[in-house]
């Protein structure tokens, strides 16, 4: 167990990482588009090719791979998905070309002794589904496509064929959306390997909870319900959950998990800065504003609404669960100062 001021020293640590914003380390990692996958129907939601960044391993761990997938929210009706095809979580066109790997993506042996020499891929998000739409027919009033699932599973086989197919050890994780994406993905990865490959995932700030917001509603099953409905979701998520409940209940991770059959491991703040302000108290559950001032600085909240937070969140077995108030901002996986931290918890 580690000890009360140990674990001062490391939230202190986490603290000054955080502030200083490290860099990436080493030179940028360039981009792959997948065009071979345009012609599977495999493409963003603007019909550009999906996209991802490969950091090939060596020595030990040139049979290792660890595959993250990118976050950045979802699109839940053809507005909003008009709108997202302009950017970079819509379009590859509109992606950086070279990206930095740091934290568990990193290529130092200082700081990511774990996994820095094994094939490290970013998977870009350009869906809005975590990964999980599936529509064939185009509208041309909005050219959108609908086609999370075919681009998750188009660049998993251009991999495979890279070499992962041969891989010892496979982990699958993501953060926000894509951690989510990990979670809804983790058997499905699981499947793709023979028995004898040692297969993980891993989400970070993925795990989204269906709780009611401060109104007694709620706003997130109704948001939820509309991305699966738009994005025609509801074939690819997990059939363990589908089978027993509505789809759109299956896109919240605590009707998954329990029936999941890959080790997962989660990583998320026990304020999520995001899913108090959107899920617990978004504007239009508090009409009187009065979570206004806490949902943004929680030492403005009083002590009924501390509980109420408080109340929406468990520590399992399965979790690393810090006290800072954040989200995807801090992408915890890929700071190095965090993977530090975790690679020298003992325990919670």
């Amino acid at each position: 167990m580690v000890n009360a001021k140990a674990k001062a020293g490391q939230w202190l640590y986490l603290l000054v990482c955080i502030l200083i914003l490290l860099k990436a380390e080493g030179a940028g990692v360039g981009i792959t588009y997948l065009d071979s996958a345009v012609a599977k129907g495999a493409v963003c939601l603007d019909g550009s090719p999906p996209a991802y960044h490969f950091d090939k391993g060596f020595g030990s761990g040139v049979n290792n791979w660890l595959v993250h997938m990118e976050g950045g929210g979802w699109c839940n009706n053809i507005e909003t998905c008009v709108a997202r095809k302009k950017t970079d979580t819509g379009s590859s066109k509109l992606m950086v070309k070279s990206f930095g790997f740091s934290g568990i993506l990193g290529s130092k042996q200082s700081s990511n002794p774990d996994f820095y020499n094994w094939n490290r891929i970013k998977v870009r998000y350009c869906d809005g589904s975590s990964f999980t739409g599936d529509i064939e027919a185009v509208d041309p009033a909005n050219q959108l496509y609908f086609r999370g699932a075919r681009v998750w599973r188009a660049i998993m086989d251009d991999l495979l064929a890279k070499g992962m197919k041969n891989a010892q050890n496979a982990i699958l994780s993501g953060c926000s959306a894509g951690g989510l994406a990990s979670i809804l993905n983790c058997d499905r990865f699981r499947s793709l390997f023979p028995t004898t490959t040692k297969v993980k995932c891993i989400s970070d700030a993925g795990f989204f909870l269906n709780a009611k917001d401060v109104s007694g509603g709620s706003l997130i099953q109704t948001f939820y319900s509309q991305v699966v409905a738009t994005h025609g979701s509801d074939k690819n998520l997990p059939a363990s959950c589908t089978s027993r409940m509505s789809p759109e209940l299956c896109f919240f991770p605590q009707n998954v998990v329990p029936y999941m059959q890959t080790p997962i491991f989660f990583i998320n703040s026990a304020y999520d800065f995001w899913q108090i302000k959107n899920i617990l108290a978004p504007s239009a559950a508090d009409p009187k504003k009065q979570w206004k001032n806490c949902k943004l600085n929680l030492t403005t909240c009083s002590a009924a609404q501390l509980q109420t937070i408080q109340g929406n969140y468990q520590v399992s077995n399965e979790a690393y669960i810090y006290s800072l108030c954040s989200h995807f901002s801090f992408n915890q996986l890929l700071r190095t100062c965090t993977w530090k931290i975790l690679e020298s918890q003992e325990s919670i």
